[in-house]
């Protein structure tokens, strides 16, 4: 099951990320001012996910992505993805887990691993 992830940008503002079984992110969010925010944009995301849809596009690059669309309104990005079946991949991942994954808050500044003194 895929996660999603709330971290805290370099300018502030928040984000999440949801991240698939194996700890990829599929798609970022737009940033928000306040953790809660970001907190109900993820809610809104589970609750609304039926009315979801996703608009493929393909980079100069040759890449692929798609945007996730909510009520006709960009609500976030994908990562690029090298085919379409990788991309497609995400998709069903979003649409099989993302309404029971759990959500994980790293916006803290606290290091995970915290420095070891020198020696």
């Amino acid at each position: 099951m895929g996660a999603f992830v709330i971290s805290k940008r370099f300018d502030d503002y928040y984000k999440f990320v949801f991240t698939s079984r194996k700890g990829k992110a599929i798609f970022t969010s737009f940033r928000y001012e306040l953790k809660f925010e970001c907190e109900e944009g993820i809610e809104y995301f589970k609750n609304e996910i039926e009315t979801i849809t996703f608009v493929k596009a393909k980079t100069a690059g040759g890449k692929f992505y798609f945007k996730i669309m909510l009520e006709e309104v960009h609500f976030a990005t994908s990562r690029k993805y090298t085919t379409e079946l990788l991309l497609q991949k995400g998709i069903t991942e979003i649409q099989k887990y993302a309404q029971k994954s759990e959500v994980l808050d790293f916006s803290s500044n606290d290091l995970v691993f915290p420095e070891i003194d020198s020696f």
